[in-house]
């Protein structure tokens, strides 16, 4: 379902496992907001998937799944799709990754293909934990439409000069999430210096939107006192 914040311009959402009807996708998205992008799916979550795409013998899940993801962004005007490498190791693992990310990106039609690294505290295992990492794989794959989310958090979390390292990969980016560090809350508190870094962001020349993907204390809407803050700066 798509997760929308009291005050936004854009949504996103989570992702889609089977293709759908087009009625229903219409029925769920909220009216006059575009989607900014989805993920795919991340698998069975009772048996501990976040992710599908780098685990070997899963191809045919994995191809689905992200058919599938395709299929909700095109109907429902999703800018990107998010493919989740899922919890992995080792030189299968990455061929696998990129195998599927060609796929991924053929099937796109132009559309916007996103890998993100996250933090290994919050997803122990992942195959994907720098910025640096997404950089060799995007490198490998070459392809056009595939791009980094590059979240804020999960670099600040790695210990790492979040802006320092936003500018190694910027080339990269297609799209840029907040939240504080380390609690993951509204992104007004915390290690990271966000009325700092979002002045840097703006003199790098992004252009695109920000996501604010954080865990609010109790009701969003409350929460959003840094946004009116921040249009402020």
């Amino acid at each position: 379902m798509p997760r929308r914040r009291p005050g936004s311009t854009r949504s996103s959402a989570i992702g889609p496992m089977r293709r759908p009807p087009r009625a229903s996708v219409l029925r769920w998205m909220p009216p006059g907001l575009p989607l900014l992008g989805l993920n795919t799916t991340r698998g069975d979550h009772e048996k501990g998937d976040f992710g599908l795409t780098a685990i070997p013998g899963r191809e045919a899940e994995t191809r689905d799944a992200i058919d599938a993801a395709l299929d909700y962004a095109e109907i429902a005007g999703a800018e990107a799709v998010h493919v989740m490498a899922g919890t992995a190791e080792g030189q299968a693992a990455e061929k696998t990754f990129r195998d599927n990310l060609e796929y991924a990106c053929d099937r796109a039609r132009g559309r916007m293909i996103l890998i993100e690294p996250i933090n290994p505290f919050d997803a122990p295992g992942y195959l994907l934990q720098s910025p640096d990492h997404a950089r060799r794989v995007i490198a490998d794959v070459r392809a056009p439409n595939l791009r980094m989310m590059f979240d804020c958090y999960h670099v600040g979390r790695l210990g790492q000069d979040v802006l320092m390292q936003l500018k190694n990969v910027f080339e990269h980016v297609g799209h840029i999430q907040v939240a504080a560090v380390p609690d993951r809350g509204p992104p007004d508190h915390g290690t990271l210096d966000y009325a700092a870094l979002f002045r840097e962001i703006d003199a790098l020349g992004w252009q695109r939107p920000l996501g604010a993907e954080y865990k609010p204390e109790g009701d969003t809407e409350a929460s959003l006192g840094w946004l009116a803050r921040t249009k402020a700066l």
